[in-house]
């Protein structure tokens, strides 16, 4: 694919950094994110803005084609494919209650199918 720059596109994060978010373009393609291009106002913590594995949006500020790597920007676009409020976060206790929990449901389920039979 040719990249252009101020194309929008679609990339995979792959790491973050205290200066900015590295992510997979194509298997040609890296790119970075760098903090000064994530927001107007201050980046107290580069995480917050993705994590590794999300697929997000980002604008192509400069394209370096024989080096196959592009220079990225979040800061002027709507970049998130879908809200993050449901994300499942694993608490400090990890997934612990839920191991212990699923027994009871599926054993509360069964209980109730087989009283409706």
């Amino acid at each position: 694919m040719d990249y252009h720059t101020g194309d929008i596109i679609m990339v995979t994060v792959t790491s973050i950094e205290n200066y900015g978010i590295f992510v997979k373009v194509d298997d040609k393609y890296n790119g970075l994110i760098h903090i000064s291009e994530m927001s107007d106002s201050f980046v107290s913590n580069v995480r917050n803005f993705a994590f590794p594995g999300e697929t997000i949006y980002a604008k192509i500020m400069d394209v370096d084609k024989d080096k196959k790597q592009i220079k990225l920007s979040i800061k002027s676009i709507d970049y998130r494919l879908t809200s993050q409020k449901g994300r499942l976060m694993e608490s400090p206790n990890g997934f612990n209650k839920l191991k212990e929990l699923l027994p009871v449901w599926i054993e509360t389920k069964l209980k109730e199918i087989d009283c409706n039979e």
